[in-house]
């Protein structure tokens, strides 16, 4: 499994934080925040298996087994506890590991996190069957667009194209890190992730998280709609949700700045 760990040791005095992709994502969806955190903690971050360059994982995807993935790498690499982000199934995989082992999660941050609306999706399910069915072709078009990533970033109609369902102003990203997240799509392990998330139940056990919890979100969010937050934040005891105005879904890469702030004061409470 792809692992990625930055910050000397005489930076390490933070808490380890752990940040964690969505679907058909990789580890550089966080390269707005890497660079910034790993000065003052331990960073961690990872291409979850059949995603960026990790392999297929021995068992089929699913929510319950990327949280055991994360469980086992925190233990491996010596973590007792951190502060895990994620975002989309990234943030649903979150969610999981802090309720199946709540030791490991000090605090919890969910950018658009799937689990709630996407559950048994009427319309998602509905496709399902043709994605099956084209998988192979849909695979081969997605690795076309990666491998072509930096030319496709640097024309303004093809990254809306790329990006236009996950950020709400692909034109605004820097090309060089658009033409990243555009090489991160693509992999083996979409479908499979997609009908994990689809399929797992997570709403009646969302109480049992305990740690502080942060809930950020963008008001134009394309895939998961801004009203989950709401009941994220009502089902979560412990937390607080921000949005973030004309932003997509992934706001820790549209409002880098505004979001490395919004952590950096939610990690020092």
């Amino acid at each position: 499994m792809n692992t990625i760990e930055l910050g000397p040791e005489e930076n390490r005095d933070g808490q380890p934080l752990v940040f964690v992709h969505g679907l058909s994502g990789s580890w550089p969806n966080w390269l707005e925040q890497l660079p910034v955190f790993a000065t003052t903690h331990r960073v961690i971050t990872l291409d979850l298996p059949g995603f960026g360059h990790s392999p297929m994982p021995g068992q089929e995807i699913s929510i319950a087994g990327y949280a055991r993935v994360l469980e086992r790498l925190l233990e491996r690499l010596g973590v007792d506890a951190a502060a895990v982000v994620g975002n989309s199934m990234g943030g649903f995989v979150a969610a999981e590991l802090a309720i199946s082992y709540p030791q490991r999660v000090e605090r919890l941050v969910l950018i658009s996190a799937a689990g709630l609306s996407t559950h048994n999706h009427r319309g998602s399910i509905a496709v399902l069957p043709a994605m099956r069915t084209l998988e192979r072709s849909l695979y081969a078009a997605s690795a076309w667009t990666a491998a072509k990533s930096d030319a496709v970033a640097r024309r303004s109609r093809l990254r809306d194209a790329a990006l236009g369902v996950v950020v709400s102003h692909p034109a605004r990203l820097d090309p060089a890190l658009a033409a990243e997240q555009i090489r991160g799509a693509g992999k083996p392990g979409f479908i499979q992730g997609f009908e994990a998330v689809l399929h797992y139940e997570i709403r009646e056990r969302l109480p049992e998280i305990a740690c502080p919890t942060l809930i950020v979100w963008g008001d134009r969010d394309r895939l998961i709609p801004v009203s989950d937050a709401d009941v994220f934040a009502e089902l979560i005891p412990n937390s607080r949700k921000v949005v973030f105005g004309d932003t997509g879904h992934m706001a820790m890469l549209e409002r880098p700045e505004a979001f490395n702030a919004l952590l950096d004061e939610f990690l020092s409470e």
